[in-house]
């Protein structure tokens, strides 16, 4: 399967006014490509879109819920008509709830879903019939938390163990139809965005992203990335890889680990609950890329992930400049 260059590209990105959604969407832009944005919040995306103008890039906003049917064919739709197609569908919008199951309503439970799990849904089902006509690449943003549980951000952890699910079935059958469509399903670790500034809260405390945390810049040039080469999968961090294999292999002990570390780092008890939950149930992007954390700016896994074959190039000449030092001694 080809897809195209960046440069050529049309590429919808849900979620896209805050977080790692506008990281991509920066990111793309300054390839080259035509970039379309969508979220709730048209503040947000106003404030989006003219960070990457100002910077020289191309940038559409639509207004829409992805948790609506309705809505997103209606930006499919909207995207055709306006730039002739897309190339690549990013489905990133996503929202999180710090809050015990057993406390966590059922209308607050469904919200999460409607916008994590349904939004993928209707994205996919949406978008999938012009990408098998034109080709190209429907990516979905997942986590980490698909592969490991994870208690106080358990509801999240829930939709996000749906998400992949769907993407790794949906991508067989694809297989089966032949169809000229790469589907990839990128797994961030923690990541510096605005996401606890955006959820909803019923903890005692402050929210935030358990650490350790990544920029949002790695995701998206992973995202960027799959968009030109087609990729299965790509955890994104480390730390996240680390984890999630702690949680397969020595299921037990993580549980035990994973019961302790996220009670104390996914909530700061020594620091009030924000004013307002973010944009839970409104849609919280404001045109921020990142969080409040400090963050890593690099991953070698990641980068190894990316360019196995270039990175193994480098770790060979190196040592091979260095035996040659020592040879010369």
């Amino acid at each position: 399967m080809k897809l195209k260059p960046l440069e050529e590209q049309t590429i919808v990105i849900t979620g896209g006014s805050s977080g790692i959604g506008l990281a991509t969407a920066r990111h793309a832009a300054e390839r080259g490509a035509n970039v379309v944005i969508i979220a709730r919040n048209e503040d947000g995306l106003k404030s989006a879109a003219e960070q990457i103008r100002a910077e020289g890039g191309r940038c559409d906003t639509i207004s829409a819920d992805v948790g609506k049917r309705e809505d997103v064919k209606a930006a499919v739709r909207t995207v055709i008509e306006r730039h002739g197609g897309f190339d690549t569908w990013v489905s990133n919008a996503g929202v999180g709830a710090y809050a015990k199951l057993e406390e966590l309503s059922d209308e607050d439970h469904h919200q999460l879903f409607d916008t994590n799990y349904w939004g993928v849904v209707h994205c996919a089902t949406e978008a999938l019939p012009h990408l098998k006509q034109r080709g190209g690449a429907l990516i979905t943003t997942g986590s980490i938390s698909s592969q490991m549980p994870a208690p106080v951000l358990s509801s999240y952890t829930a939709s996000k163990y749906a998400v992949k699910g769907y993407i790794d079935s949906l991508r067989l059958e694809l297989i089966d139809e032949d169809a000229p469509v790469s589907v990839t399903l990128i797994q961030p670790s923690g990541i510096n965005t605005p996401f606890g500034e955006h959820a909803l809260n019923q903890m005692d405390g402050r929210s935030k992203v358990p650490p350790p945390v990544y920029s949002p810049d790695i995701v998206a040039e992973a995202i960027c990335r799959a968009a030109e080469h087609p990729t299965r999968d790509m955890i994104v961090g480390g730390a996240g890889r680390a984890m999630t294999l702690f949680s397969r292999f020595l299921p037990n002990l993580a549980d035990q680990v994973f019961a302790y570390a996220f009670f104390k780092t996914a909530i700061n008890k020594d620091e009030p609950k924000r004013e307002k939950s973010g944009g839970y149930h409104t849609g919280g992007g404001r045109g921020d890329r990142y969080g409040e954390q400090h963050m890593r700016h690099t991953s070698v896994y990641t980068t190894l992930r990316s360019y196995p074959f270039t990175s193994l190039a480098g770790v060979a000449i190196a040592a091979g400049v260095a035996g040659l030092a020592l040879r010369n001694r």
